[in-house]
């Protein structure tokens, strides 16, 4: 769909504005300590003194190859990372993703306003993304998924759909989501699972061939989930045996996709910036590889080519 450019997997000065890969944004972190930014577009003197004070900001709070949350500016890359089993594309264009539609009734759990504001970057600035289809899939208060049947947990969602969903960004490229804060399972650190397609009607159609994706994962502050799973629905899982430190995938991430997230009515809510480089080829190739090779679960159960680990769940 685009050219390639052979010289960037070995670049570690990236160039602005390029999303990283995996493998990419972590090197970069280890060498420089610092992640890649670049300014939103609000003219380019203010964009350009915003993003020198961030990026200053930003080295002196990385810390053993994490970026502090609140040093990023508004527009900035972050590192894809994998799919897992249970991303099922089932259509659901929706803002309100608590609604089992089955039953019309939301499941439990403390509620989370979150949006993405998603932008493309180029010529060293951000535009807003409008039309993007942005899907957002995470387990419920008690760790479970839906649409799949978990033989691992002995529990078989696969007719529900329940914390699923997409929206198309807007012409300010925000896509709202009204959620609840992730539970956890075994072997996983507390997460949400998000995806950002485009075009929409390529996208849609499932044309993945012409389809720019990318696709990574949101983190959480440890004190913050010790204190909502503190709480009913959550309380009574007993405690998480992973954290973000031990969890492979979180480290993948270099600190880059940790929200930021402020209390709000009953429960609380969230933004996440993203700038999407919509030129280069590499962005979402090992995802494409993974689903080619069955690391899309089927309805039926989980599947993926990597396995579960020993007693647990594949990695997701």
């Amino acid at each position: 769909m685009h050219a390639r450019n052979d010289g960037d997997e070995h670049d570690d000065d990236a160039p602005v504005g390029r999303v990283l890969t995996r493998r990419e944004a972590v090197r970069l972190l280890a060498v420089s300590g610092a992640a890649v930014l670049v300014g939103c577009e609000r003219g380019a003197g203010e964009a350009a003194t915003d993003t020198a004070a961030a990026a200053g900001r930003a080295t002196s709070a990385a810390s053993n190859g994490a970026i502090a949350s609140a040093a990023l500016p508004g527009c900035v890359v972050r590192p894809e990372l994998t799919v897992g089993p249970y991303f099922v594309d089932k259509q659901l264009n929706r803002s309100d993703i608590r609604i089992e539609p089955a039953s019309g009734k939301a499941v439990e759990g403390v509620p989370l306003a979150l949006t993405f504001n998603v932008a493309e970057v180029g010529g060293g600035k951000c535009t807003p993304l409008a039309g993007a289809i942005v899907d957002v899939w995470h387990c419920d208060a008690h760790g479970v998924y839906s649409a799949v049947n978990d033989r691992m947990s002995g529990t078989d969602s696969s007719s529900q759909k329940f914390l699923r969903g997409y929206q198309a960004t807007d012409a300010k490229g925000v896509a709202a989501f009204t959620t609840i804060y992730p539970g956890w399972y075994r072997g996983r650190t507390v997460h949400i699972h998000f995806k950002i397609r485009t075009p929409a009607a390529a996208a849609l159609a499932d044309q993945r061939e012409t389809t720019y994706e990318f696709t990574s994962q949101l983190f959480f502050d440890e004190d913050l989930s010790d204190r909502v799973f503190a709480r009913a629905p959550y309380a009574g899982k007993g405690r998480r045996d992973t954290m973000n430190a031990s969890d492979g995938i979180f480290r993948e991430s270099g600190g880059q996709l940790m929200l930021a997230v402020a209390p709000s009515g009953a429960g609380y809510k969230a933004s996440f910036d993203i700038g999407l480089d919509l030129t280069n080829s590499e962005t979402g190739k090992a995802e494409r590889s993974d689903f080619s090779e069955g690391m899309r679960g089927p309805p039926g159960g989980p599947g993926g080519r990597r396995g579960p680990p020993p007693g647990g769940r594949p990695p997701n």
